[in-house]
């Protein structure tokens, strides 16, 4: 069997466990008697929507860096890639600001970055796979709404 077929699914497999790390971050801080607290926006969705929500973006994000990835020679490759993992530090980043740290203020200023970190992500997978990059619309459009929520509820209870 030629090595780039045997490879090729361990490849899948690596990059959508990469895109899973950021959850570790949700599940040392998730929500707690503090949030339950806070005054929240009618339009919050329950917290039973949000881990399925996650699991299917971290799992589209990772076959989209895997088909990017597999353009190894594309010269925007490391720029993408790069990008990628700053929006997973970010990502990664949040949970402990507004969980553990009770700051919906810099939790909303790293999810305004973590909106940019993955237009500009989008924007350099587009130019090396379109395919890639059409396949996190739904990833921003989910991380449009977390910026609105966050802000919704920093302003609510400043």
């Amino acid at each position: 069997m030629h090595r780039r077929r045997l490879l090729s699914p361990l490849s899948l497999l690596f990059w959508i466990g990469v895109a899973y790390v950021p959850a570790l971050s949700g599940y040392f801080f998730g929500p707690d008697r503090w949030y339950h607290r806070l005054h929240k926006p009618d339009w919050t969705p329950p917290d039973s929507v949000f881990g399925p929500v996650w699991t299917s973006l971290y799992a589209t994000l990772g076959i989209s860096v895997y088909l990017v990835a597999r353009k190894d020679k594309h010269p925007l490759l490391p720029w993408a890639i790069g990008l990628f993992f700053l929006y997973q530090l970010l990502n990664a980043a949040w949970s402990p600001l507004f969980f553990g740290l009770h700051r919906p203020d810099l939790s909303l200023v790293c999810v305004g970055v973590q909106w940019f970190a993955l237009v500009s992500m989008i924007r350099a997978f587009i130019k090396i796979r379109p395919a890639a990059g059409l396949l996190q619309i739904p990833h921003l459009l989910w991380v449009t709404f977390a910026f609105a929520l966050n802000a919704a509820i920093w302003h609510l209870n400043r």
